[in-house]
């Protein structure tokens, strides 16, 4: 099995779909959200505009759009 890609650049070139007229550059990091999850903010500039996609770092060293799934506290009956 294959290890996934896990770096924020291939994630960034990914999302973004980056071609050689774009420009990407990281905007803003820092943490979101209650649970103070961290997150990098990359803006990509093209000829018909710029837009911005956020990334989460995951427990497995990827990243991705989405935050991690918190745990929870949670109780079992046997």
């Amino acid at each position: 099995m294959e290890k996934p890609e896990r770096s924020l650049r291939f994630t960034v070139e990914k999302w973004l779909a980056m071609t050689h007229a774009m420009s990407a550059r990281v905007t803003r990091g820092g943490r979101a959200g209650p649970n103070q999850t961290r997150c990098v903010c990359v803006e990509a500039s093209t000829s018909t505009g710029a837009f911005a996609v956020c990334l989460f770092p995951q427990g497995d060293g990827t990243w991705c759009v989405l935050p991690p799934h918190v745990e929870r506290p949670a109780m079992s009956a046997a």
